[in-house]
């Protein structure tokens, strides 16, 4: 076993030290979800959700159905450090793309915390 020091980078996470914790990020997965899909430069939204859905058509469908499953299945990945992901990953793909590509930084913080509390 060898010591590779301090953990920078592990299955895709990105891992940033600090002072106040670890943060987790997936940026590098993010970006390359989105080049995926040709979605480099789509509109950002500030909701991985539609607040206002309505039932509608929204366009032809896919013309490739396997990009469309490639891209759903790699989304479920992501909502280990991005839990405001969890609900929407089921609703909407390109919308989801759209939120994902505007909040690129995102992550999850850990912060250490006395074992006694909560």
């Amino acid at each position: 076993m060898k010591d590779l020091g301090q953990l920078h980078h592990f299955l895709g996470v990105s891992v940033t030290h600090s002072s106040a914790g670890l943060f987790l990020s997936q940026r590098q997965y993010i970006l390359d979800i989105l080049e995926h899909a040709g979605m480099q430069d789509c509109k950002l939204c500030s909701t991985p959700v539609d607040t206002c859905a309505k039932l509608s058509y929204d366009g032809p469908p896919v013309d490739d159905p396997s990009q469309y499953r490639s891209l759903v299945g790699a989304l479920p990945w992501l909502t280990f450090t991005r839990p405001d992901i969890a609900f929407a990953v089921q609703q909407a793909v390109k919308r989801i793309l759209r939120y994902l590509s505007g909040t690129l930084d995102h992550g999850l913080r850990l912060c250490p915390t006395s074992p006694a509390s909560l």
